[in-house]
């Protein structure tokens, strides 16, 4: 099955690249920032400048998305992001990166809720909307390989000191986004939500109490990666601020194919069965790193190729828990669905981003693929107990 607008996949890929590259820019910012003085402790807060503002706006966001439309709304985010970022070189403070995140937050609330109406409106079989999840959130990963890829080279270059001009780049695909929006056409859902804040009703049961619980821990690991594991390779590897984030760039495109294969594969396997291999691997994977980190620190250097294996595995785990619990959610409550999935994502980025910091600024840094290894244990129990739930209780 295929979205009904063929013409509308490309927009919709660009707008989750755009915003992969604005909020995963945040291991870029912490590294850069850490040399000017600016201590961890501050940098772990700099991410609840992003997060809170999305989980505070999301549920506003399902009535502003209602009265304008959906169109109107991400064509509204994208031009902030790219006027934001078109600005965001010429400003030398540090409070205004505070700023500049908390409307990227704000931005991606609506943006992520467009995003998926528009696919859940479009879709209706399970493991159809799974291929499609899949391959639209592949162009996440593809946005965190470049922004890596991109300033990693700038960094290293003799502009090096001019590293903010990158976030130009961004503003002119945003400005591109908007052009192709504004000739696409896309279906406006009949209902309309007017109500200030959504009906929450029916969202309290077991099932969705587990579903929430485990894309909290799934986030929760990710941005154990995207936004800190730059500054892991450098701080404890020993290597240059250019080869962390290379290195953190292979993470981010064998993320990327571990959705691409997923989205072409998916349809042969059990969403459930697919979900607990990916899991069982990873967790094998850390298993290894942490042997290594503390039995055989003089090939710790391995690391750098070991940690973006996992990327592959853990990166289907998102879409595939989303697409099983979407397909299940009625057209007339996926924006307020949404809403909360991003603002469960949202808290949980900010919780882990404040937890992991004090890892770097009290130097126990030997535990972070361990920190990471509990995450993933509890995610494999509460996923396990999530699927051996009935559906039909939703």
């Amino acid at each position: 099955m295929s979205v009904k607008q063929p013409n509308i996949s490309l927009p919709l890929k660009l707008t989750f690249l755009i915003f992969s590259m604005v909020l995963n820019c945040m291991g870029i910012v912490i590294l850069q920032l850490s040399e000017q003085n600016i201590t961890y402790d501050k940098l772990g807060f700099l991410e609840s400048f992003k997060d809170i503002p999305i989980a505070v706006f999301s549920l506003f966001a399902v009535n502003f998305i209602g009265r304008f439309g959906t169109k109107k709304s991400l064509i509204f985010a994208l031009m902030l992001v790219g006027v934001c970022s078109l600005f965001l070189p010429f400003v030398e403070v540090f409070w205004f990166f505070k700023l500049w995140f908390a409307i990227i937050g704000t931005c991606f609330a609506i943006g992520k809720i467009c995003v998926y109406g528009i696919i859940r409106n479009n879709m209706t079989e399970e493991k159809s909307l799974a291929k499609m999840m899949n391959s639209v959130e592949a162009s996440f990963m593809i946005g965190i390989f470049v922004v890596n890829t991109g300033f990693g080279w700038l960094i290293s270059s003799q502009f090096g000191e001019y590293w903010k001009f990158g976030f130009m780049s961004i503003s002119l695909i945003s400005f591109f986004t908007v052009y192709l929006f504004m000739k696409s056409q896309i279906a406006e859902p009949e209902n309309k939500n007017i109500r200030v804040l959504p009906d929450l009703s029916g969202f309290g049961k077991l099932p969705f109490i587990l579903f929430f619980a485990v894309s909290f821990f799934i986030i929760f690991i990710e941005q154990s990666f995207n936004s800190w594991l730059p500054s892991f390779y450098k701080d404890h590897l020993k290597v240059n601020s250019f080869f962390a984030l290379q290195a953190s760039s292979f993470l981010a495109l064998f993320s990327y194919t571990g959705r691409t294969i997923t989205s072409k594969i998916i349809h042969r396997f059990s969403l459930a069965r697919y979900f607990m291999m990916c899991l069982f691997i990873i967790i094998s994977l850390l298993i290894i790193i942490s042997v290594i980190q503390f039995s055989f620190t003089e090939n710790s250097k391995i690391l750098l190729f070991l940690f973006p294996i996992i990327g592959l595995f853990l990166s289907p785990l998102y879409p595939v828990i989303n697409s099983k619990m979407i397909a299940k959610i009625g057209k007339e409550k996926i924006n307020t669905f949404t809403s909360l999935i991003v603002i469960v994502s949202s808290v949980s980025s900010s919780i882990n981003s404040i937890s992991i910091s004090l890892l770097f600024k009290n130097q126990i840094l030997n535990y972070y693929s361990l920190y990471i290894l509990g995450a993933v244990i509890l995610v494999s129990v509460l996923a396990y107990s999530y699927f051996k739930i009935s559906m039909n209780k939703i």
